[in-house]
């Protein structure tokens, strides 16, 4: 017999109720995508978070209590096999910045809904979530770090991770957006050993989402985003 299909377990964390009911309409048509709960803010995001064990959790920037970015730290310290997509009507660079570093594996505009089944998917198999604008920021923003560093910036209590040669030219792609699939042609390997080598990385770097360590490698000089 086949084994029955995943089924992947979202958790919806935003303070309007009505935007909460949205998302589940969304989502409801969706095959292999099942709500299992809803939070209002970032604190009843953490408890749903550890009571549920959601496989991805979407998640409001801005919220009464606790925001999204301080629920997204503490998530990712208590539930780390939950993958964490942002959800903002901001596309300002600060909150895109502050979700990377908080460990959020995919950040969308509110306005583009339509993609978040998509997301969903997309960062429940171990794949970074951008929009179109947002990439464009933060690809602007590697470029903006690697000039304006005179040196790497260094970190207390770690040593300077090495990376393999393989393992520097995903990442290089990695940082200018290439998806498991693009990076796999490219270098004329499978999408299976693009990911094994991505959580080799991830790992070395001690950080939770590919956009995290592109942004570490480029303030350490790993690699050139424009190389």
């Amino acid at each position: 017999m086949n084994p029955p299909p995943e089924v992947i377990r979202v958790l919806i964390v935003d303070d309007h109720a009505l935007y909460r009911r949205g998302l589940r309409t969304v989502l409801a048509v969706e095959d292999g995508i099942e709500v299992v709960g809803e939070a209002a803010d970032g604190i009843e995001a953490v408890e749903k978070a550890e009571a549920m064990l959601p496989d991805v959790i979407v998640m409001d920037v801005g919220m009464p209590r606790r925001g999204g970015i301080e629920a997204c730290r503490l998530i990712r310290q208590r539930v780390p096999s939950a993958r964490i997509l942002m959800l903002t009507s901001s596309d300002e660079e600060a909150d895109l910045f502050e979700a990377v570093r908080a460990g959020a594996n995919g950040y969308l505009l509110k306005a583009v809904t339509e993609e978040l089944a998509a997301g969903i998917r997309g960062v429940h198999h171990g794949e970074s979530l951008l929009s179109p604008t947002v990439a464009t920021k933060l690809l602007l923003e590697f470029n903006q770090l690697s000039r304006r560093a005179s040196a790497p910036e260094a970190i207390p209590g770690l040593e300077r991770p090495r990376l393999t040669t393989r393992e520097l030219d995903i990442l290089q792609r990695v940082a200018q957006g290439r998806l498991n699939r693009e990076i796999a042609e490219e270098l004329v390997i499978s999408e299976n050993t693009v990911r094994s080598h991505i959580r080799n990385i991830l790992e070395k770097l001690h950080v939770h989402s590919r956009m995290e360590a592109a942004m570490y490698a480029v303030r350490q000089r790993l690699i050139d985003p424009d190389g």
